[in-house]
């Protein structure tokens, strides 16, 4: 606790250097792992292609991925756009599964309904599709936030500043307050994401919440009858 306290500055800059590192990544990647998902979508044929092709994507390895940027991009090796991009693939791995399930949880009578009334694929993709698969595009985004903190920390290794310095300097000087603090960084940091994504689905979803609050009318309990006093 004494490390800690005495390097609270030094904690905040770098958890902002993260979630900046994290959040910047996750937007990139749900942009573009939209349209991907709603060409796969469209084709039986390049679900498996696509979903093949992104999930080797995550197999590569962070570090290998972090050090190739550079050589690709033509940037310096601190420079944090290579953290960035790099992110941003593994974000886009992971997620365009999730739109592609997302969109397949449509109803198809809903999706039939919205054709019937003259709407184009863009439209509806927007104003139908998109809508109702939320809850599973965002359930899938908390993935991605978690594992693009857990990630981002890696970058430590290649001279990125983020909560990851404080765990590799705190292993490597043996001070436990300073890896904690690394630690529960990337925890907190995690989980705000998490909530942030959740609550912004809510919002996303009205409908789901008005929903919610009929069943549970319906499902309350009648109003007990009240007494009635017998007449001596």
């Amino acid at each position: 606790m004494t490390w800690i306290s005495g390097h609270l500055g030094d904690i905040w800059r770098l958890t902002v250097q993260h979630a900046v590192l994290a959040a910047i990544p996750l937007v990139l990647g749900l942009i573009v792992s939209i349209p991907l998902g709603w060409a796969a979508a469209r084709s039986r044929r390049l679900v498996p292609v696509a979903l093949a092709g992104t999930g080797l994507l995550y197999t590569i390895p962070s570090l290998a991925l972090f050090i190739l940027m550079p050589l690709i991009l033509g940037t310096k090796i601190l420079d944090p756009v290579n953290v960035i991009v790099a992110m941003t693939i593994y974000t886009v791995a992971l997620l365009v599964r999730t739109v592609v399930d997302g969109l397949g949880s449509v109803p198809s009578h809903v999706d039939a309904a919205a054709r019937a009334m003259g709407l184009g694929a863009f439209r509806r993709l927007v104003t139908v599709q998109l809508p109702l698969a939320v809850p599973v595009i965002a359930a899938g985004l908390r993935v991605a936030a978690v594992s693009n903190v857990s990630i981002v920390s890696v970058a430590s290794l290649i001279g990125v500043s983020q909560l990851g310095d404080l765990l590799v300097d705190g292993y490597n000087r043996d001070i436990p307050g300073e890896l904690w603090a690394g630690i529960v960084g990337c925890l907190v940091l995690a989980l705000l994401f998490d909530l942030l994504i959740q609550g912004l689905a809510r919002l996303l979803t009205p409908w789901l919440r008005a929903d919610s609050r009929s069943s549970a009318r319906r499902l309350a309990p009648a109003d007990a009858p009240r007494d009635v006093g017998v007449a001596a």
